[in-house]
C-alpha cells in the first residue's frame, strides 16, 4: 500500500474521532458552543503549521472578497448543520448523506462552470444518490430534523467546493482558513449567547481534542497528497463509514441493519469509481474484456497517468492546505 494511502487513511480516523466526540456533546453543549470552542482550538494547528512565506496580517489581503466571505458563509451553515447532524442521527447516517456533496458539486459545476461530465460519472453519480436512498429509507422508517441537517451540509459543502475551486488559485491559504474561522467563531459566538454555559474542564477538554483533529488530520493528509496521486487518496475518506460503525456500535449502541449496510457499501463503491479517473475505468474494462477474450490485447496508455493532487479535507482546516475536490466535507 502506498504511503500517501496510508497518511490519508490515518487523517481520516483521526477525523472521525473528533466527529465521535461532538456527538457525545451533543447533550451537553449546544451546537452553537460546540462550533465556537471547535473553531476556536482548530487555530493551534493551524498556527504551528501555517504555511512559510504567509502572514496573518495578510488575511484580509483578498482577490475576490465577495467570494470569499460568501465561501465563508457556506462553510458555517455546512458547520452548523453537520454537528447538529451528528448529535441527532447515527453517525454512519450523516456520512452517507453527506456523501451527497459530490452529486451537487457535479451539478453545480455543469451549471455554473460549464464543466463537462461524462455519462459514466454521471450514472455513478446517480448510483451515489440510490444508496444513500436505501441507508436512509424515506417512506419507509421516521426521519429526523438530523437528516435533513446533514443534507442540507451536504449542498452547504459543495457550494464551498465550488467556490474555491474559483478563489483558490488567487487567495492566500491563510485568508482561505482566516477568514472562515473568523466567521465560524463569530457566528456560533453570537448564537450561543442566550443559552450559553461554561463547559466544564471534561467538556473543554473534548471541544479542545475535537478542534485539534481537524488540524492534525489536515497535516496527515497534506503529507498524504504530497506522496500519493488524488486517485489513489480520494478513496480513503470513504474509510469513515468504516470508522461510523465502530464507533457508533461501541460508543452510542448504534447499529445498522443488513439494508443500512447494503446501502452504505454502494456508496462507498460509487464513490471510490467516481473519483477514479475515467481514462482509468476504461482501461480496466479494456482489461477485463481481454481477459474475457473480446477484445484484442491493444491498448492506448495516456503519456501522463498521474492525476493532479488535491486535497480532499472535511475539516475547517481544509483551507490551510490550499485548494479542495469534490469530496470536500466538513464533518465537525
Amino acid at each position: 500500500m502506498p504511503v500517501g494511502v496510508i497518511f490519508a487513511l490515518c487523517a481520516y480516523a483521526i477525523y472521525s474521532c473528533g466527529d465521535s466526540i461532538v456527538k457525545g456533546l451533543g447533550g451537553h453543549l449546544t451546537v452553537f458552543e460546540i462550533g465556537f470552542f471547535t473553531a476556536c482550538f482548530s487555530i493551534v494547528p493551524a498556527m504551528i503549521f501555517k504555511a512559510k512565506g504567509e502572514r496573518w496580517r495578510h488575511t484580509l489581503r483578498l482577490h475576490n472578497p465577495r467570494l470569499v466571505h460568501l465561501r465563508a458563509v457556506c462553510g458555517v451553515i455546512s458547520a452548523i448543520l453537520v454537528t447538529y447532524a451528528f448529535t441527532t442521527i447515527p453517525l454512519a447516517e450523516v456520512y452517507s448523506l453527506c456523501f451527497l456533496a459530490p452529486v451537487f458539486v457535479t451539478v453545480i459545476s455543469v451549471v455554473v462552470l460549464k464543466e463537462e461530465v461524462s455519462l459514466q460519472r454521471w450514472l455513478l453519480l446517480m448510483a451515489t444518490f440510490a444508496g444513500v436512498l436505501i441507508v436512509v429509507r424515506p417512506g419507509f422508517r421516521e426521519l429526523h430534523w438530523g437528516h435533513l441537517a446533514a443534507f442540507g451540509a451536504a449542498i452547504a459543502s459543495s457550494l464551498n467546493t465550488v467556490i474555491l475551486r474559483l478563489i483558490a488559485p488567487r487567495e492566500k491559504r491563510v485568508s482561505l482558513f482566516g477568514v472562515l474561522t473568523a466567521y465560524t467563531i463569530v457566528i456560533n459566538g453570537v448564537l450561543m449567547l442566550p443559552t450559553f454555559h461554561w463547559p466544564t474542564p471534561e467538556q473543554l477538554a473534548l471541544v479542545f481534542t475535537a478542534g485539534c483533529t481537524g488540524g492534525i488530520g489536515q497535516l496527515l493528509f497534506i503529507t498524504a497528497t504530497s506522496r500519493a496521486p488524488a486517485s489513489q487518496v480520494a478513496p480513503a475518506q470513504y474509510s469513515q463509514i468504516v470508522w461510523a460503525m465502530i464507533f457508533g456500535s461501541v460508543f452510542y449502541r448504534e447499529f445498522p441493519d443488513h439494508v443500512a449496510i447494503a446501502g452504505l457499501c454502494v456508496v462507498v463503491l460509487a464513490g471510490i469509481a467516481n473519483v477514479i479517473s475515467d481514462d482509468t475505468r476504461r482501461r480496466a474494462l479494456s482489461g477485463f474484456a481481454i481477459i474475457r477474450g473480446k477484445r484484442p490485447a491493444v491498448l492506448a496508455v495516456p503519456a501522463n497517468d498521474v492525476e493532479p493532487v488535491a486535497a480532499v479535507a472535511p475539516h475547517i482546516a481544509a483551507a490551510v492546505s490550499g485548494p479542495v475536490d469534490d469530496l470536500n466535507i466538513k464533518a465537525a
